[in-house]
């Protein structure tokens, strides 16, 4: 638990340092966590993390390995619930 818990403030810090200008900014929405995730929302929290692109990735969404600075990804649960929000 506390690994994981060090590897996600990790991929975090790696956000908040990355340059303005279409950068992610995954820390300026992490009060979604634990809330139903509402597409209808999407362009207010790319507003609000400064992310270009977004992808919801549900427990069984296969993903690319890609790295994009300018990409918020939303993780959810099986019931839609936002787990997790990172940049890449």
């Amino acid at each position: 638990m506390i690994a994981r818990s060090l590897v996600a403030l990790l991929l975090l810090a790696g956000c908040a340092t990355t340059p303005e200008g279409g950068a992610c900014r995954a820390d300026r929405a992490q009060d979604l966590v634990g809330k139903p995730w509402a597409p209808a929302g999407e362009a207010a929290v790319l507003k609000r993390t400064g992310a270009r692109a977004l992808r919801v990735i549900g427990p069984d969404t296969m993903v690319t390995m890609d790295y994009r600075p300018d990409r918020l990804n939303v993780e959810t649960d099986a019931g839609g619930i936002v787990t997790r929000l990172r940049c890449g």
